[in-house]
């Protein structure tokens, strides 16, 4: 028997695939993990697939050393997920067996955690009169086993003294047992589930989606619909058929809550897969779906490779996130992956937002996608108004500070009623930069070209790329000036400034900086939940997914912070923002407003999100991308090249330039645009980077692998990765 195997080695030209021998002392399917000769070193490799001879002589082909696991790791509908992913996002396979296998089952370094208990031995009942009367220490060990039964053996120590517990073993008044135990990342947190009535509208989706299975469902409604609900529905009905289900959510911070929702619902069948758990919490996670423990997997991108079979259905809430696009290596589209898994199990997507994707809405108006829309909030509770208000007005009356005097006289009416508050600002830090009055010196990063973000609570200067710290500067390091200038304010700034504005007034920050560990994003929330009244300050990580009924202002300090990137999707994504912050008020009794502030008072997408008008956004946003034959009617292709040396990057570059240039020359009418240039960030840790930009038709479904075949996988020194229609060109 001939076993094709992948080598776990993360270089470019060992990507192929190795013929080894099965020794006949071997049993072994595909899945698994084995040991491997290789060259004059021993290393692993995974088993994709089985034969009975090779193309190569076999007195060329080595054996299999061993297996390494008791089962095997990978499913087989993942190793044809694994050929897939090659073949569409041009990855290594190795790279998509890193995805589908964590590092703790890979590595086999993490175990599962096994702990000692003790019980009462009653055989020996009779036997405790001969225990001495001054050994009290023996004589309470064993009066608090045999009140709490199963004891965990090294807690009896500490409490009672090993010597004392270690001879009421030896004398077998206490029998020793060992039992795996699972790390939970739960911190058994108190659950109760909710008793809920559909809504018509609730029914009718659930009715529509269970009727439908072999579809892609586009869930678009409203904030506070009830979406999550649904999801649940769906679930239970799959799980009653002994199906399983994957619940995807867009950023490791929305899983607690999603997580507690599912918990209360469904107990110990849920498991959570993301990068926040510890190793031993992802290691036995995993396990218990693999093993069929659990039956619901629930996290960010990464739990759509989680080890599940029978399928019944898989879910994106938020789809329109754009964390479902992985930006580093491996670089692939979430939403790809789960249409593969969907069809692989013959089960329904369903794909959940308020604010759909231009290209999710357009395949719903196209019949691929089946359209399922939910128009009014569970409670029948109006959409909060928007008022926008004009900054450059404030800034000619003499006001030249973040906030306008009418978010400071309603967010002053909303303390006074005891009631709360969310201020969104998509910029974290102090200020923006640090930069020098006189010659202009900006302090940048020295591994990554981008300036350095002051922040103020730890008083250093940090790279929001590669995460260096620098101390802050007292003077100039190019002219010796000591008159440094701030730059644009952050969300710690806005912390600080509102505490002078409202001194009593509980205010906590929510963003990358205050979500230090897996457990404070939960701390901040349960303490914000508990403060009335309270203003919470975040960045996009407070847009979605949050439900306080007590929140009656939204104020979005800067809204046009992501309108004028250089991005066909800027509007896009400056809708979607709005629309989802704005959502987070008035979901209770009480009605919410939110405050836009805006230099750009008559910009049309504003006076869109008045109404929430997502229909008319969405059809004067597919007409311009039609006009000018961007994405949905072709696709973006990027080529990333990366290197520790510029000239090794750009010389490849050129190379792969002339390539594709040649590639356009026998497909003219498929190319849109083709150009070469430095990437908009020349360097991020301390890699040069360059790209190619192409814009080619959808129709011609052989374009992309002949794109592939042009530009490879790079080489020892320089990486090359693609990407099409990203999320972020910088």
């Amino acid at each position: 028997m001939i076993a094709e195997v992948i080598v776990d080695v993360l270089t470019s030209s060992l990507d192929k695939i190795f013929d080894y021998i099965v020794p006949d002392n071997l049993t072994l399917t595909v899945g698994y993990r084995v040991l491997l000769p290789f060259g004059n070193r021993q290393i692993e490799g995974y088993v994709i697939k089985l034969k009975n001879s090779s193309s190569l002589k076999t007195e060329k082909l080595k054996p299999i050393i061993k297996v390494l696991d008791n089962k095997p790791l990978i499913l087989p509908e993942l190793i044809d997920l694994i050929y897939f992913m090659k073949q569409t996002f041009n990855l290594r396979m190795v790279d998509v067996i890193r995805l589908v296998l964590p590092s703790q089952i890979r590595s086999g370094k993490v175990k599962e955690q096994i702990k000692e208990f003790v019980l009462f031995n009653e055989n020996m009942s009779g036997e405790l009169a001969n225990i001495k009367a001054n050994a009290q220490n023996q004589i309470n060990a064993i009066n608090y086993v045999k009140n709490n039964g199963l004891t965990n053996l090294a807690f009896l120590r500490s409490k009672f003294g090993a010597s004392s517990v270690n001879a009421l073993i030896k004398k077998q008044f206490l029998i020793v047992s060992t039992k795996q135990i699972n790390r939970s990342p739960l911190n058994n947190q108190e659950i109760s589930d909710i008793n809920v009535t559909l809504t018509n509208e609730q029914q009718n989706a659930v009715n529509i989606v269970l009727n439908n299975q072999n579809k892609v469902h586009l869930l678009y409604g409203v904030t506070g619909s009830g979406k999550t609900e649904i999801y649940m529905r769906v679930i239970s009905e799959m799980l009653n058929k002994k199906k399983s289900a994957i619940m995807l959510v867009p950023e490791i911070s929305l899983t607690p809550k999603t997580v507690k929702q599912f918990r209360a619902r469904f107990g110990n069948l849920v498991a959570v897969l993301h990068s926040g758990l510890s190793a031993g919490e992802k290691f036995d996670e995993w396990n218990r779906l693999r093993n069929g423990e659990a039956t619901i997997a629930i996290g960010a991108r990464s739990a759509i490779f989680a080890p599940l079979t029978n399928i019944g259905a898989i879910i994106i809430d938020e789809e329109h996130d754009s964390s479902y696009k992985s930006d580093s290596n491996p670089r692939y589209d979430t939403h790809t992956v789960a249409k593969f898994r969907a069809k692989a199990n013959a089960c329904p997507l369903i794909l959940g937002s308020a604010t759909p994707m231009v290209e999710s809405y357009y395949l719903s108006q196209t019949g691929e996608y089946n359209l399922i829309t939910l128009k009014n909030r569970v409670n029948n509770a109006p959409m909060p108004p928007i008022n926008i208000v004009d900054m450059t007005r404030e800034f000619r009356s003499g006001n030249t500070s973040l906030y306008s005097s009418e978010l400071i006289e309603n967010l002053t009416n909303t303390i006074n009623a005891g009631e709360q508050a969310i201020l969104f600002l998509n910029r974290r830090g102090f200020s923006s930069f640090l930069m020098c009055k006189e010659c202009g010196y900006v302090a940048s990063c020295s591994d990554c070209d981008v300036s350095l973000v002051y922040h103020k609570e730890d008083n250093m200067l940090k790279c929001h790329y590669c995460g260096k710290r620098f101390k802050v500067l007292t003077k100039c390091p190019m002219c010796g000036n000591q008159h440094l200038k701030l730059g644009n304010t952050g969300t710690e700034k806005v912390v600080q400034e509102l505490k002078e504005y409202f001194p009593k007034t509980k205010i906590l920050r929510m963003d990358n900086d205050t979500i230090s560990t897996k457990d404070s994003y939960a701390k901040i929330l349960t303490e914000f939940e508990k403060s009335k009244p309270a203003i919470l300050v975040g960045t996009q990580m407070i847009a979605k997914g949050h439900d306080f009924p007590l929140v009656t202002l939204v104020g979005i300090l800067d809204a046009d912070l992501s309108l004028f990137f250089c991005d066909f999707m800027a509007t896009e994504k400056t809708f979607q923002l709005i629309t989802q912050v704005a959502g987070r008020a008035g979901r209770g009794e009480k009605q919410g407003k939110v405050i836009l502030q805006t230099f750009f008072p008559k910009h049309y997408v504003y006076n869109l999100c008045l109404n929430y008008d997502y229909t008319r956004f969405y059809n004067k946003e597919i007409n311009l991308r039609e006009t000018t034959a961007f994405p949905p009617f072709s696709k973006i292709v990027r080529v990333l090249i990366t290197s520790e040396t510029e000239n090794s990057a750009r010389d490849l570059t050129h190379e792969l330039f002339l390539k594709l240039k040649n590639l356009k020359l026998k497909n003219k009418s498929d190319f849109y645009f083709l150009e070469a240039m430095r990437s908009p960030l020349t360097k991020i840790k301390n890699k040069f980077r360059f790209q190619i930009l192409m814009r080619v038709k959808n129709e011609n479904e052989n374009l992309m692998q002949s794109i592939f075949e042009c530009v490879g996988n790079g080489n020892q020194k320089v990486s090359v990765f693609v990407e099409i229609n990203p999320q972020n060109l910088s």
